[in-house]
């Protein structure tokens, strides 16, 4: 096995000089950092973490992986997580932020480089990331997505509780001609949303209207989109759940872009209670989903994992909770 001893004999320098070429420090000169670099490329020597880690067999880092940063997650979304991570995860740990969907494949997701994993799971393909890490041994802690496995710690809102209680709000203020602006296709989080919401129909014998179910993709252009779409119908919707907040803006901007008003001719409501809601005008009736807090116990959680050899699964649901503004009108 190469060491960075090697490697200093190899280049007439110090193991420290060595040491700190390998971790990018600007107190080495370049011409000796290219030359120590090139060396241990040519010995096959990667360095992944200080002598002080290998030591302790720790990575000090945790990471913080998404289905996909850039696809479907909206700017709140990705703040509050992080948000919620950082406040617990202290200095003696690096947080590492990363899209799933980043990997062609995951052989570098190892107990080598990560002494836990948080996993943001907006969807089903994500099992296959989530099968590596068990495999791997790395402590995991999964929030967002419902993973039906008794071994798994899990802590997710109650999505379809949330999305229910909308609609049945949008309905106790007399609306029966209801549509939704489903989420990203293939998202958990949208399907469970899009369940809450058929739910509440059902169950006051409101029938269905496949044409209200229109896609969306969680972000303001897809809830523009979407909007058009329904006010061009020959008999257009009274309501609108849209499946995040996003949307729920862009749906409004397509309502005002028609001369028409929100809630006077059609009310809006939304899901996620980001920062914009309060305030757009009128000021956007949504569901609070605490992403935050689902965030910071998760964090203390793997925390509490990796200092423990006690494995043990858990499922935690957060509620909801109807945060009641000025965009749904009440029809006499």
């Amino acid at each position: 096995m190469v060491t960075i001893k090697d490697i200093a004999k190899l280049a007439n320098v110090s193991h420290t000089t060595v040491s700190r070429a390998l971790n990018n420090s600007p107190l080495i000169k370049e011409p000796t950092k290219r030359k120590i670099l090139e060396i241990a490329t040519q010995l096959n020597y990667t360095p992944n973490y200080n002598a002080k880690s290998l030591v302790m067999q720790k990575s000090h880092t945790i990471g913080l992986f998404f289905t996909s940063i850039s696809n479907g997650t909206s700017e709140s979304f990705l703040a509050d997580t992080i948000k919620g991570v950082n406040s617990v995860i202290n200095e003696n740990y690096n947080l590492f932020v990363r899209g799933i969907d980043d990997y062609e494949e995951y052989s570098s997701i190892n107990s080598q480089r990560f002494d836990g994993i948080i996993l943001m799971s907006q969807s089903i393909e994500d099992n296959s990331f989530i099968y590596h890490v068990y495999e791997k041994g790395i402590p995991l802690v999964i929030l967002n997505r419902h993973v039906d496995d008794e071994h798994t710690v899990n802590i997710l809102s109650n999505d379809q509780e949330g999305s229910r209680h909308a609609v049945e709000y949008l309905i106790q203020n007399g609306h029966t001609r209801i549509a939704i602006i489903e989420g990203k296709k293939g998202f958990k989080s949208a399907q469970i949303r899009k369940e809450g919401y058929r739910n509440a129909l059902i169950e006051h014998g409101i029938v269905i209207e496949n044409e209200y179910c229109v896609e969306g993709n969680y972000d303001m252009e897809s809830g523009y989109l979407a909007m058009e779409k329904l006010l061009s119908l020959k008999n257009p919707p009274t309501a609108v759940f849209c499946s995040n907040d996003n949307m729920a803006i862009g749906a409004m901007n397509a309502v005002f872009a028609k001369n028409l008003n929100v809630p006077n001719d059609l009310s809006v409501i939304g899901f996620d209670d980001i920062g914009f809601a309060q305030y757009t005008t009128p000021r956007l009736t949504t569901v609070k989903r605490p992403v935050e807090q689902i965030s910071v116990k998760g964090a203390r959680k793997l925390l509490s994992l990796i200092s423990s050899e006690d494995h043990e699964g858990e499922k935690l649901f957060i509620h909801t909770e109807l945060m009641v503004r000025e965009s749904v009108k009440k029809l006499e």
